[in-house]
């Protein structure tokens, strides 16, 4: 009785796996440039951009590199909400579009989740292994960062980067 059950799972297992097989998110891939890339608003050196192409632009940018396995399901969906969740926290295609405030603080973010090791993801960074930023990666893209917030200090007054301090906060 227990196997007969058993096989009728496992067989309704296997249908509903084929059947997902056809049902794919749409692959995150923009055809033209971005008129909002970062680099419209503030200078990215080669050695910055070559970082992000190989350690951030596929889950922050309109362009992801799929691997061959993007093709099999549930992964393509895991993926999927992967990049769609880093383009909502960061997306270098759409920064000139942020406000003032947002690309500030997002320096910051930037340069702290790579100091502290949480970018890239390591999920991300168990199958692509050169994604790993080393530490003069890191410094590179710190030390880049403060210098766009510099730029953006000097540029902009302080109250449309910072939100101002409410009393009794």
């Amino acid at each position: 009785m227990i196997k007969k059950i058993f096989k009728k799972v496992r067989w309704i297992l296997l249908a509903a796996f084929i059947i997902i097989q056809f049902f794919h998110p749409e692959k995150n891939s923009s055809t033209t440039p971005s008129p909002n890339h970062i680099s419209k608003v503030f200078p990215v050196p080669d050695d910055v951009q070559k970082i992000f192409d190989v350690s951030c632009n596929d889950c922050h940018s309109n362009n992801s590199h799929y691997p061959w396995y993007f093709n099999i399901q549930p992964v393509a969906w895991w993926m999927n909400d992967h990049i769609e969740e880093g383009k909502g926290e960061l997306n270098f295609d759409e920064y000139a579009s942020y406000r003032l405030r947002r690309q500030y603080h997002k320096f910051e973010k930037i340069a702290e989740e790579v100091k502290e090791d949480e970018m890239p993801l390591g999920s991300y960074t168990l199958i692509h292994r050169n994604a790993i930023l080393d530490e003069n990666q890191k410094q590179v893209i710190e030390h880049w960062c403060e210098a766009m917030r510099d730029s953006m200090k000097v540029k902009y007054p302080a109250d449309s980067l910072k939100r101002k301090e409410q009393p009794g906060q």
